[in-house]
């Protein structure tokens, strides 16, 4: 069994690490851009939540959670990609429940999806303003944790390749082909930097390929009856340091993670040590739309989001052009909220999510509720903002699924 992942992002990169551990056959990544990690899985914010989600993929993301805690444990996650707990906190006092759908909206936040807000308490974050009070407490960190997802893809992919998964990259898949039983055979591919054509066996394909998920779909299968409703949103973000939250020194660092995640009393001296790691949501009503700050470990960046808009989808993710305006924009919430002078701009972003109407990623088969479809394709794309928080539970779950095996969580809820 040869399994082919177009999209070497972090849903697709999640389902080759998964699907390596067990799979002896060959896998190969098959990703298009010449920049890795150049869209969402390398510039989203890295907010991680374990309960913030609508019931169709609440299993997922309850799993996902649990697994980079996992990962990060017996992998050193918080040295390598930054894993820590993280305080979410609120400063929108009017701000209260509703569904995961509501972000998908320009100007709408996502902390719409929490269960929960509570009293503010002596959990401040030191970067904010003077001028703003504490804010509201989310989750003391206990179901939202934070990362830098360019450092972690980087990792899974490190880890994929030296299990001897193939990554053929700048590649884009240009037909496949099924022998007479109507099996698949093989995928065409075409090096776009050398314009080299060849086949890769091909017996099992999962489509990962973010924004672009339902173009690649339409390419491959002209005829098919079905479509892949994914969509895009773009969203630009500013990584910024500031002059109250310098980067921790080492010997901050909590040298046993898995002790602190799971309280022992080894271990909670020094966690108390750590700097905080913090997510604040509020809204700029000048500016129309909902920012999202997160701090990041070790590195000591602040990360700032929450625009969003309807930015055209390139034919690549390097081909963005970011909006000036909207980067002004950004900058003008970060003086607010950092104060004026109080931090420097190192990385100006533009990226794109890929979205569903329903507001829920699609992860299963190229089937729809009749039987209509591809057989042996599965889909995994369409996550919003929560592409990060549920990659390794997507990855996960399509590796069972590729291999024939009953899923560790429910997603019945996210077929077509």
């Amino acid at each position: 069994m040869t399994t082919v992942i177009l999209g070497a992002g972090i849903i697709g990169t999640s389902t080759a690490y998964y699907l390596s551990q067990s799979q002896t056959p060959s896998i190969h990544l098959v990703e298009s851009s010449p920049e890795l990690f150049a869209s969402s899985s390398g510039y989203a914010a890295g907010f991680l939540a374990r309960d913030w989600f609508a019931p169709a993929s609440a299993s997922l993301g309850r799993l996902s959670f649990d697994l980079h805690k996992k990962l990060a444990n017996e992998h050193n996650g918080h040295e390598i990609w930054g894993y820590a707990r993280s305080t979410a906190t609120s400063l929108a006092e009017t701000i209260g429940g509703g569904e995961e759908e509501d972000w998908l909206g320009e100007g709408a936040s996502r902390i719409k999806a929490a269960k929960k807000i509570t009293e503010n308490d002596d959990t401040r974050p030191v970067w904010l303003a003077p001028q703003y009070g504490k804010p509201d407490i989310i989750d003391k960190g206990d179901g939202t944790a934070q990362l830098d997802p360019f450092e972690l893809c980087h990792y899974l992919m490190s880890e994929c390749k030296s299990r001897g998964v193939r990554l053929h990259q700048p590649a884009e898949a240009t037909s496949l082909t099924r022998d007479p039983s109507g099996a698949l055979s093989c995928i065409h591919v075409r090096n776009t930097e050398t314009s080299e054509e060849y086949d890769i066996p091909c017996t099992r394909l999962v489509l990962a390929a973010g924004a672009w998920t339902s173009q690649v779909f339409q390419k491959l299968f002209p005829n098919c009856k079905i479509q892949i409703p994914v969509s895009s949103l773009a969203g630009h973000s500013l990584l910024v340091r500031s002059s109250r939250w310098p980067p921790p020194s080492s010997d901050t660092v909590p040298p046993d993670l898995n002790s602190i995640h799971h309280g022992t009393d080894d271990s909670m001296a020094t966690a108390k040590t750590q700097p905080p790691c913090h997510a604040l949501f509020t809204s700029d009503p000048a500016a129309s739309y909902s920012p999202e700050l997160f701090t990041r470990l070790p590195s000591g960046h602040i990360y700032l989001a929450g625009l969003n808009g309807p930015y055209p989808l390139p034919s690549l993710p390097t081909e963005r052009i970011i909006d000036p305006k909207a980067i002004e924009i950004l900058k003008r919430t970060a003086e607010s909220l950092l104060g004026k002078g109080e931090f420097e701009v190192e990385r100006e972003a533009l990226c794109w999510r890929p979205v569903t109407g329903r507001g829920v990623p699609i992860v299963g088969p190229a089937k729809n509720k009749r039987g209509e479809g591809e057989q042996d394709v599965w889909i995994a794309a369409g996550h919003g903002p929560w592409g990060i928080s549920m990659s390794l539970g997507t990855g996960y779950v399509v590796a069972e699924m590729v291999q024939g095996r009953e899923t560790t969580a429910d997603v019945k809820g996210l077929q077509l």
